[in-house]
């Protein structure tokens, strides 16, 4: 047994577990790192005391300080453990769409939590970031631990999780594969693996679909703390500084579909509890250990547990809502009422233009029509994030009679509509937006977490009339 002489001590020196149901069949050896058996059950714990300590030997944070930082939930934890053990006071500002489990527990290490949910660029004054600026300006004492940017969260790893690896493998690692966040994790471990073996390991970065790391748009997903979003009025895209691009060899994207099924089957058939950012390493490697041969070592980082994901990813609910549909059943869903795109504007256009553009038949023109960020301005799939409201072709001709052709068409939109996910039955789904959205007239149809049409209140009411005719007929 390894005695500790305090909870600080004990971060680090987690286990790699091989994959065996997963990854029946295939030729090399994947193994998984079990970053959630830190003692604040993640990968984090490692960054956050590596931070601490080195604000301290330059002297940003004394004695009696603050730790202040902008977190998706993982960091703020391994922060608030470090915080608490050393006497520091730990202020976290995160949104409440993070997993509840998370909030609950930065409670429980005694940080107090700040919420902002404003949905603005990173430079906005409204923004996480603003706000915790403005907190440590007006907070003596205070010091913002920047993640994203620091040296000390790459070092972390570089230091410790790298040279485990190395060291558990015996040598014989040929890939590592993790997800990319502030990019420290890869960006360390993997500098490190490639120095201790001469360059011969290869660097893999799992990314979620639509992160702008590997090229994509930069729209939000629903895997926690990996990849990179844009918000789409951003005006530039600022990757962090903790990212090491030259570290990177190759990028594998991963749907948030694909990560969560990974995460879910991971536990039952393997008993590995997973999170979504651990799901899309682990969904990455086995793709990639497909065209490996038996010589070939593969480690995929898991940050964390899902435990903290109990309330989302392992919830059939949460993802139900969402339209993340994992069964074969024949029940009928809002999946045979929905047959196209729904109609879209982008914000940036004017009423005017709209009009012109918007070719509905007459009997459409009173339907919804999704007012859009620009970059969602297609056909595709769409994050509910980038609709910034709803309008109907009528009241844009309206609005071009009374002279006002010039104003943006988003102006003259009313807020979203609610969400509702595609593999709900139509009486479900009519009687969950009666009970949340009284007022609602229309709804957006998500499949696996992007809109791929609308519905009406009119249409559900409908198919609901015709469904107890034909019962009443049998």
């Amino acid at each position: 047994m390894v005695l500790y002489e305090s909870v600080i001590e004990s971060i680090g020196g987690t286990p790699l577990v091989r994959v065996h149901q997963l990854a029946a069949g295939l030729r090399p050896r994947v193994y998984v790192k079990l970053e959630y058996q830190n003692p604040g059950g993640s990968v984090k714990d490692r960054a956050a005391l590596g931070m601490i300590r080195a604000a301290e030997r330059d002297g940003s944070l004394r004695p009696g300080g603050t730790v202040v930082e902008v977190t998706s939930g993982n960091t703020g934890v391994g922060l608030a453990l470090v915080a608490a053990h050393l006497g520091y006071r730990a202020v976290i500002f995160t949104s409440s769409q993070i997993a509840a489990e998370k909030i609950r527990l930065l409670h429980a290490y005694g940080a107090e939590v700040r919420l902002v949910d404003a949905f603005v660029p990173k430079g906005h004054p409204d923004s996480l970031g603003a706000a915790a600026d403005r907190f440590v300006a007006e907070t003596p004492g205070a010091w913002r631990a920047g993640q994203y940017d620091t040296p000390a969260n790459p070092a972390a790893h570089a230091e410790s999780t790298g040279p485990e690896i190395w060291a558990d493998t015996g040598g014989a690692v040929t890939h590592f594969v993790a997800s990319a966040g502030t990019g420290g994790t890869i960006s360390g471990t993997g500098r490190s693996l490639k120095t201790l073996s001469r360059g011969a390991v290869r660097v893999i970065a799992a990314d979620p679909a639509g992160s702008s790391y590997s090229g994509g748009d930069g729209s939000p997903k629903h895997i926690e703390g990996a990849g990179h979003t844009v918000h789409p009025e951003a005006e530039e895209d600022v990757w962090p500084q903790s990212f090491h691009l030259d570290v990177v060899d190759d990028y594998l994207t991963v749907t948030d579909r694909e990560a969560i099924l990974i995460a879910r089957r991971a536990a039952r058939e393997d008993g590995i509890l997973l999170g979504g950012s651990a799901g899309t390493a682990l969904a990455a490697a086995l793709r990639l250990a497909e065209r490996l041969g038996p010589d070939d070592v593969v480690v995929a980082l898991a940050p964390d547990s899902g435990r903290n994901a109990l309330s989302t990813y392992y919830d059939d609910e949460w993802l139900a809502e969402r339209g993340f549909v994992f069964d074969d059943s024949d029940a009928p869903t809002l999946g045979g009422l929905v047959d196209a795109p729904a109609p879209r504007v982008a914000t940036h256009l004017t009423v005017a233009e709209a009009v012109a553009r918007l070719r509905l038949d007459e009997r459409d023109a009173a339907a919804p029509v999704l007012v859009v960020y620009r970059r969602s301005d297609g056909e595709a799939p769409i994050p509910a994030a980038d609709v910034a409201g709803v309008v109907a072709l009528d009241e844009l001709r309206k609005a071009l009679a009374a002279g006002a052709g010039h104003d943006l068409v988003r102006e003259h939109a009313s807020l979203a509509p609610p969400t509702v996910g595609i593999g709900r039955a139509p009486d479900v789904a009519l009687a969950g937006l009666d009970a949340a959205h009284p007022d609602w007239i229309a709804a957006s149809v998500l499949r696996d977490g992007r809109i791929v049409g609308v519905i009406t209140r009119e249409t559900l009411v409908a198919h609901s009339v015709r469904s107890d005719r034909l019962a009443m007929a049998r």
